[in-house]
């Protein structure tokens, strides 16, 4: 292993938190019998707006042909539909089916009360979550809000 650096390596310390918390995150889910991937998408439309798959992708964090996979399934399982986009025929928008609501609120219940949890312990006040957004605004080349520092 190499010799430990003056400062943190960022990128590795994120890489490692990510892991494990989708591995956490995965536990929680396969109480419901959901994987990540199908939960990211489940919340991805939860909002009963409809949304393009390019959305989705971004959103899922998979590369279309794998998320066109993933959703074929998901209509399979009777968890989501596609409707063509009104305003554009061409683009498809994917929609919660009831099934779907009805997963995505149970497991919702258990993610958001484990992430509670998980918070708690880290005696965090929502902060983390904004500094990880100012993070990865600022990553992107986003003008990005200064964060704030304590008081004190």
């Amino acid at each position: 292993m190499p010799s430990e650096p003056s400062s943190p390596d960022l990128a590795h310390l994120l890489s490692h938190a990510a892991r494990r918390l989708v591995q956490r995150l995965a536990g929680v889910l396969a109480e419901e019998g959901c994987s990540v991937e199908e939960w990211r998408v489940l919340s991805a439309v939860a909002d009963g707006l409809g949304h393009p798959m390019t959305g989705i992708a971004e959103h899922v964090l998979m590369p279309a042909p794998s998320l066109t996979k993933l959703v074929d399934r998901m209509v399979a399982g009777t968890l989501v539909y596609r409707r063509p986009d009104p305003d554009d025929r061409r683009r498809v928008l994917l929609y919660l089916t009831a099934r779907g609501r009805i997963l995505h609120d149970r497991a919702a219940r258990r993610v958001y009360a484990d992430q509670a949890r998980l918070l708690d312990a880290v005696d965090d006040q929502g902060e983390l979550a904004r500094l990880l957004s100012v993070l990865t605004a600022t990553a992107d080349g986003l003008p990005a809000a200064a964060p704030r520092r304590p008081q004190g």
